[in-house]
């Protein structure tokens, strides 16, 4: 099994990035072959409505930047596990420009651009917030989940961890064997 961890985070080393690689530990400790991807790494445009990947040719996206890079290694990727911190009660800016540029790696069933492959990928979705009550933005992940099980993507868990504003993730011993759990899971399922 691969699992690519996407952190879709400004922060190569924050909250984020902590609990998706321990995600990554647990799994790869099952035998996965994982991968880290960090946004604050890649040169990654907004989609520009263009439509050019769905005008028939099967050429893909046109903008010429790093996504290039991730869609092939989603082509062969087995899970995801998408990491973004909560910015103003929803996902990173940089989430929302990768899960946007999947439009040109997906046509889902409800798509007017359809095309029989399906994604079917596992997804773990991860969101790390400083306000500490994890039932704070409840309605914008339950939102989420559906908007990428709507894609068809095989949502496995959404991961909500709450109070970052008193304690980093990284000082939380808690976290640290729930996470690898969470990862191990993916791998078994």
């Amino acid at each position: 099994m691969k699992i690519i961890g996407i952190i879709a985070s400004p922060h190569k080393e924050g909250n984020t990035a902590w609990v998706v690689n321990r995600i990554l530990e647990g799994a790869k400790e099952r035998g996965a072959e994982t991968e880290a991807r960090y946004f604050s790494d890649l040169n990654i445009e907004p989609c520009r409505g263009c439509l050019c990947c769905h005008d028939g040719s099967d050429r893909g996206c046109v903008i010429d930047d790093d996504m290039q890079e991730l869609y092939g290694a989603l082509e062969h990727a087995d899970s995801l596990v998408l990491g973004s911190p909560v910015y103003m009660g929803q996902m990173s800016a940089q989430a929302k420009t990768f899960t946007d540029r999947l439009f040109a790696y997906i046509s889902p069933r409800f798509s007017p651009h359809y095309k029989e492959k399906v994604t079917k990928q596992k997804l773990v979705l991860v969101f790390t917030q400083g306000n500490p009550d994890p039932g704070m933005f409840r309605e914008y992940f339950d939102y989420t989940k559906k908007m990428f099980q709507i894609l068809e993507f095989d949502v496995k868990d959404v991961v909500v961890i709450a109070g970052m504003r008193e304690k980093p993730a990284r000082e939380r011993k808690d976290l640290y064997a729930v996470m690898k759990n969470t990862g191990s899971l993916l791998v078994s399922e």
